[in-house]
């Protein structure tokens, strides 16, 4: 059963941080003491989008990240294939057959290597629904270390409906929460002339709103757009909206 203190926790977070840090405590309370979340936006038929966009989230070592994510191992690790095409939670010991007949590619068979390396070798992969056609999110919960994957399998029958209850809050309070780059964040005037883009009004508006001239509403839209790696303004919006940079209250 749901403990309402711990949605309530979850729920009334107001920076990604904080949500995170509760988060990461509730599931280490479960055995799942190291976690990985990945969201993207703007993933194609042959891409998961451009890495700077993503949204990920994890309390793993910084050297588990710089190879599996940085690195770019995730793209070729078996559970993320699966988590790319399935919603719904599964278990690690979907990789068993595979495993039996010793069927994997060489690049996921790097993967493998890499997780033995540093024990992420049991745990359960959350896919959560999308709300449109280009997201994907996902988390993986690794187990701690010691624990086998019959262990888990064997927690997540008796707790694996809270279990995932809690990962799906938390997965719908992450997207309402903004998340800059680190590597290219809007500023506040970046995100006021967006957000009056995004209420219908015109460069010569804005320009009367925020009392500048034209060519400095333009330039703030320029910097905005290379900030975001895009090429049109109303990308640019649409980018910020999924980021939650704009329209969003109490920054």
């Amino acid at each position: 059963m749901i403990d309402p203190a711990a949605v309530t926790r979850l729920l009334d977070a107001t920076t990604m941080e904080e949500l995170w840090d509760i988060h990461t405590r509730a599931m280490a309370e479960y055995g799942f003491d190291r976690l990985l979340y990945g969201c993207t936006q703007f993933r194609t038929s042959t891409s998961l989008g451009n890495p700077d966009d993503f949204i990920v989230l994890t309390n793993h070592a910084p050297a588990y990240i710089e190879g599996f994510v940085h690195g770019g191992l995730y793209f070729h690790a078996p559970m993320v294939r699966w988590s790319l095409d399935h919603d719904g939670a599964c278990s690690w010991s979907l990789l068993a057959p595979r495993f039996a007949a010793n069927d994997f590619t060489c690049e996921e068979r790097k993967v493998i290597d890499f997780n033995r390396k540093h024990d992420v070798t049991a745990g359960y992969s959350i896919s959560f629904k999308s709300l449109r056609p280009r997201m994907k999110a996902a988390i993986a919960l690794t187990a701690r270390v010691g624990m086998t994957q019959a262990e888990v399998d064997a927690l997540w029958q008796a707790h694996g409906a809270t279990i995932l209850a809690l990962n799906s809050i938390a997965h719908r309070c992450i997207l309402s929460l903004p998340y800059d780059s680190p590597k290219r964040p809007l500023t506040e005037r970046q995100r006021e002339v967006l957000g009056w883009v995004g209420d219908g009004k015109t460069v010569q508006d804005i320009a009367i709103i925020m009392g500048l001239t034209p060519a400095t509403v333009e330039k703030h839209l320029r910097l905005a757009r290379h900030a975001l790696s895009v090429e049109t303004t109303a990308q640019a919006v649409l980018k910020a909206v999924f980021q939650n940079q704009i329209f969003v209250l109490d920054r």
